[in-house]
């Protein structure tokens, strides 16, 4: 900038201010880099995060009735829809009605849990079903199947081999490829088969008491409305517990899990945002440190404050500009390998996906925090004498009182911006609460460390002595280095503790909890059939049987003044997800093991009373339930009515049979209803002998091995951590610029502390030494804060957001703390190397 001339009074003030900027504004952004890292890292994260959500959201929007089978879906449990309804469900639409249900399939001696999809002509009303080799498809003909690659393999099965469902046989039509439907029929325990609509009945799978579900599809006429339709069918049949769906969310829990995972990411991207911010405000006050001589020459030139903040201001947004516009590019770049990831989970493509309406949204986030972090030292340089500018080095610059204006705009924006656009408003708020006070906790930190290190005695050691007094001297860089490495280490601590924690109620706490089958339908006059066959073939096995069967909620509350739940239509309470459709229902003597009862008392054994019911605590808190109030349900089109008699804490990871409702045995008792059976087998057992025999000797019942079931879970749970790792990363390695910038902007800032040392005959070594002093005694008191602020983050997220249970991995939590620690006196060597080479007489002229 020595080239550049005096800003006119009389010329404009913008275009002679963007000249000098233009000409002092490297193509390199030579001292700008840090800031371009940050937002190019925060808003890539963003951009990506944001296009994927909104294409996997449109996808479910434009493909809705072909995810779901039709434009309204009524599901019904235990029976098909009667003469009655089915004549309203056809007066609707054109429908098309199939069965869904758990079975077996056996092929010889191999045998496997399937889900058994039976549909009729009609099928599909939307979509195209295909077959492996390309062949369009509708429903098999009688005796045939089509049979999904996972089950062809587990049974060797090919086109043209036999197998048998149940007590029919049949014949392998093809392989299955495309399912139009597959999204909206949910979570599966096992590969597809789909059949003829007849072959459950024929086949012994739909006696009383089974568990299987019928769905009716409906295509609408042309001019229809789905939501009109589906009213009209509830105020019909408010109690006939329809579970009715329409293509607006035809496949609802996948996009609740697109929703809040997406809203989870963009909290990451934020957070990876606010690290760099960190960043960004260190890397701008190096970067306008470096040119004070050149603001000053400006200033005695005649340059005002305001033409000195008009001139950084525009490099400053230039930068901020291009960083974004970069960190854009590469998060729409990025997208298909995410996209690659989730495939088969979720509803993706493969190729560049372009969505408008997040990427302003991203540039938005990167243009305020950057006017939030680089306004500080702006402003501090803007009004300042030449001369006081000039030794800034000796005499640092004061803050400037209007610089709340530009802060709290910038957050203010913020914080409107990131709760207009929440899914979870309370999420967000506590994000940003916790981003807020994460700040103030680390500001105050600083300044306590610049405070005690002011007021301990000094040490007798020459070099401990200048390392303490570097912490509190004028002009130290204390309280930055405090910001950016408390918040760096805090999130290598929140991803280890987070991520060990996950990993850790999956892989370990579930495994030995789990019993290593589940048996559905077994039929109550075969239980003791059942429990001779298992004692023989695996002698000391842990068998728990228990009555099975599906039910509605269809009023709740005081029982002269109950609430339908027909009347909430969707306006559901928070967390009351039971209300929706039908829900597993049993009764039992004693209270269910993972179970403990927290208010109430139980029934007891040969209770012969009113019905009454035991009810989870966190519905009847949801709902606002209490003991005393009623509980009325539906069951196979009958109402029936229980007292509500306690509320249970359900354990939900002991992998065992958790029902929201248990009832006294004389409410249920009389319902035509199967059993379900667990068994955990003694190490060591034979495992394939005892579901061949189970297989043959009870071909209704389903045997479900955990094992398999757990291994899928897992794997869908290591397709979502690809794209939260993604995201995390992004924040670890803001993390790491900022870490970078911190220490280069601190070592800018010591130079003349070095030179002045050197002069006075201090030894390299002893300089070196006085320096890691310094970090180390910063490095261990963030060490503690960054392990305190980090577990308790990592807490919240485990157990409050996603609700597993709290085992991080302690040793892998502190030694990516120890990791980060090392990188820290890392950064700090490497940035010390240059200050022990630097002349003095060439440093002490540029001071």
């Amino acid at each position: 900038m020595g080239g550049s001339r005096a800003i006119p009074v009389n010329d404009n003030r913008w275009a002679a201010a963007w000249r000098i900027a233009r000409r002092d504004l490297s193509g390199r952004f030579r001292g700008l880099r840090l800031l371009l890292v940050c937002l190019f890292l925060g808003t890539g994260a963003l951009a990506a995060i944001g296009t994927l959500t909104h294409t996997i959201e449109s996808q479910l929007a434009d493909r809705g009735r072909e995810f779901l089978g039709g434009d309204i879906q009524i599901a019904l449990w235990q029976r098909a829809p009667s003469t009655t309804e089915m004549a309203a469900l056809e007066r609707t639409g054109t429908v098309s009605t199939g069965i869904r249900m758990q079975a077996m399939a056996r092929a010889g001696e191999s045998a496997a849990p399937v889900e058994l999809k039976a549909v009729d002509d009609r099928w599909p009303l939307y979509g195209t079903a295909t077959l492996a080799n390309g062949r369009k498809i509708g429903a098999p003909a009688g005796g045939q199947a089509w049979v999904a690659q996972g089950a062809a393999d587990r049974l060797g099965l090919k086109p043209g081999d036999r197998f048998s469902v149940g007590t029919q046989t049949l014949t392998v039509g093809g392989i299955l490829g495309e399912e139009p439907d597959r999204l909206g029929e949910g979570f599966q325990l096992g590969p597809t088969v789909i059949v003829n609509a007849d072959l459950p009945a024929r086949a012994g799978l739909t006696a009383p008491g089974a568990m299987y579900r019928t769905k009716t599809n409906i295509a609408l006429p042309a001019a229809g409305s789905p939501q009109q339709a589906s009213d009209a069918l509830k105020a019909q049949f408010p109690d006939a517990g329809f579970d009715i769906k329409t293509r607006d969310n035809g496949a609802p829990g996948t996009d609740r899990f697109v929703g809040r995972m997406g809203e989870f990411l963009t909290l990451v991207g934020l957070a990876a945002l606010v690290i760099a911010g960190i960043g960004i405000g260190g890397g701008v006050s190096s970067y306008l440190d470096a040119r004070r001589q050149s603001i000053a020459t400006l200033k005695i030139l005649g340059a005002t404050s305001g033409d000195i903040a008009r001139v950084y201001a525009l490099e400053i947004g230039i930068a901020a500009l291009v960083g974004s516009a970069a960190g854009i590019i590469a998060g729409v770049a990025v997208t298909p390998l995410l996209e690659h990831a989730l495939q088969g989970l979720l509803p993706v493509g493969t190729g560049i996906a372009f969505a408008p309406a997040p990427l302003p949204l991203a540039l938005a986030y990167g243009l305020l925090v950057a006017l939030v972090f680089a306004a500080p030292p702006l402003m501090r340089a803007r009004h300042f004498p030449a001369m006081a500018l000039m030794r800034a080095r000796i005499t640092p610059l004061t803050r400037d009182k209007k610089i709340w204006l530009p802060v709290s705009g910038g957050l203010l924006a913020i914080a409107t911006l990131a709760m207009a656009t929440a899914r979870q408003p309370w999420l967000t708020a506590g994000f940003i609460g916790g981003a807020a006070a994460a700040l103030a906790l680390l500001a105050m930190l600083g300044g306590a460390i610049r405070t005690g290190a002011a007021r301990v005695p000094r040490p007798r050691s020459p070099i401990a002595r200048a390392a303490l007094a570097n912490l509190h001297r004028p002009g130290a860089a204390t309280g930055t280095l405090v910001t950016a490495l408390g918040f760096g280490l805090a999130a290598f601590v929140l991803l280890a503790s987070v991520q060990t924690s996950i990993d850790g109620t999956i892989t370990s706490r579930v495994p030995a909890q789990a019993p290593d089958y589940f048996v559905l339908d077994l039929p109550q006059a075969k239980a003791e059939a059942f429990t001779k066959l298992v004692k023989q073939v695996a002698p000391g096995s842990e068998i728990r049987t228990v009555p099975a069967m599906r039910g509605a909620i269809l009023a709740y509350g005081p029982k002269d003044s109950q609430t339908r739940v027909a009347s909430l239509g969707d306006n559901l309470p928070e967390g009351a997800w039971a209300l929706r459709g039908e829900r597993g229902l049993t009764y039992a003597d004693e209270v269910p093991p993972g179970n403990t009862v927290t208010d109430g008392m139980w029934w007891g054994p040969m209770y012969q009373g009113p019905p009454e019911v035991s009810v989870d605590e966190d519905l009847a808190q949801a709902i606002g339930l209490k003991v005393g109030d009623y509980l009325t349900i539906g069951v196979l089109g009958v109402e029936r009515q229980a007292r509500v008699a306690s509320l249970r804490r359900i354990d939900w990871q002991s992998m065992g049979f958790n029902y929201v409702l248990v009832f006294s045995p004389n409410t249920l008792r009389d319902v035509p209803h199967n059993l379900a059976a667990t068994i955990r087998l003694p190490d060591n057992s034979d495992k394939r002998a005892l579901l061949a025999d189970l297989v043959r000797a009870f071909p209704s019942s389903s045997v479900i091995e955990t094992g398999p079931v757990l291994a899928q879970a897992r794997t869908l749970l290591g397709q979502v951590g690809v794209a939260t790792l993604a995201a995390a990363s992004v924040a670890v390695l803001a993390g790491l610029a900022v870490l970078l910038g911190a220490i280069a902007a601190a070592r800018a800032q010591r130079t003349y502390d070095t030179v002045i040392m050197r002069v006075l005959g201090a030894s390299r070594l002893q300089v070196l030494a006085m320096i890691m002093a310094e970090y180390a005694v910063l490095a261990m008191i963030l060490a503690l804060v960054a392990l305190g602020l980090g577990l308790f983050v990592g807490w919240l997220v485990v157990t409050k957001l996603f609700e597993f249970e709290w085992v991080p991995d302690w040793a892998a939590v502190f030694g990516v703390l120890g990791a980060g620690l090392a990188l820290v006196v890392a950064f700090a060597l490497a940035s010390a190397l240059p200050l022990l080479s630097a002349k003095p007489a060439r440093a002490l002229r540029t001071l």
